[in-house]
């Protein structure tokens, strides 16, 4: 897993240093959760829509979509489009643009996201339509805490709740920052686990770079009947030194000397 992880992390450095923009930060933050979900845990067709039983995939929406190149990399290392593409993430024409898009017609990608705050209602949307289908998949949301301080999100929760969707799962990327800064110094969350309890949700907390870890809590909520939550507690710009912990890689590219230094990171890793 840790040298899928590596490759997925090198293409989305490579990715936003090619369009001389982009989110590292978040990207390589979620990059782990990622990887476990499609690896293990998600019940998706690598056919995509030719696939018989492409009704009852499961569903993922990436709602803090800025962090676009972690789910790009990793749908193409498993196969879902080719690698090529990559390198044409924000480029004019390209199906890979800043945010993901649903009409572009790339496999993997089920909506548009990257207004935050409305995926999670997507999410609740989709999870009701499945279940008045009688279709017994699951949906997963996953958001960043930043965007967690959106209102949206938090009547999405009620109407989940309200609605016993026991079929969607919510998974919070947790690296405690967002664009303006820390999360706790500009609209604090906490006790974020406390306030989703509140809404009706099993709550779980989980090492988000911890793939056992992320593996065990993420396959209980997928078989759980209840409203699930995972919070998982990550580091914005895991993996190269001089990006973990920093706001100011939330959204900028490297140029050639930093990328330099982050793929021999990586590769040494």
């Amino acid at each position: 897993m840790k040298t899928f992880t590596n490759a997925v992390r090198k293409d989305i450095l490579k990715m936003i240093h090619n369009a001389k923009s982009g989110h590292p930060g978040g990207a390589l933050s979620c990059v782990d959760i990622l990887a476990v979900l499609y690896k293990k845990v998600l019940n998706v067709p690598l056919e995509w829509d030719k696939s018989a039983d492409f009704k009852n995939r499961d569903r993922f929406i990436l709602s803090k979509g800025h962090a676009s190149t972690a789910l790009y990399a990793t749908l193409a290392h498993l196969g879902y489009f080719s690698k090529d593409l990559l390198m044409g993430f924000r480029m004019l024409g390209s199906k890979l643009q800043g945010h993901p898009s649903s009409r572009v017609n790339l496999a993997g990608i089920e909506v548009s996201t990257g207004s935050l705050g409305q995926g999670l209602s997507i999410g609740v949307g989709i999870a009701l339509a499945l279940r008045l289908d009688k279709i017994k998949s699951k949906v997963f949301v996953l958001t960043g805490d930043g965007e967690m301080q959106e209102g949206s999100v938090w009547e999405s929760l009620m109407n989940a709740n309200a609605q016993k969707l026991d079929n969607l799962v919510l998974i919070v990327d947790k690296n405690n920052l967002q664009i303006d800064g820390a999360t706790s110094e500009i609209k604090s969350l906490e006790p974020l686990d406390e306030k989703l309890r509140a809404f009706g949700f099993e709550v779980y907390s989980v090492d988000g770079h911890n793939y056992e870890e992320l593996e065990k809590v993420l396959i209980e909520a997928k078989n759980s009947d209840k409203l699930c939550a995972i919070i998982a507690n990550t580091i914005k710009g895991k993996g190269v030194s001089f990006m973990e912990g920093n706001v100011s890689w939330h959204g900028k590219a490297p140029n050639d000397e930093q990328l330099k230094k982050a793929l021999e990171e990586l590769n040494a890793d």
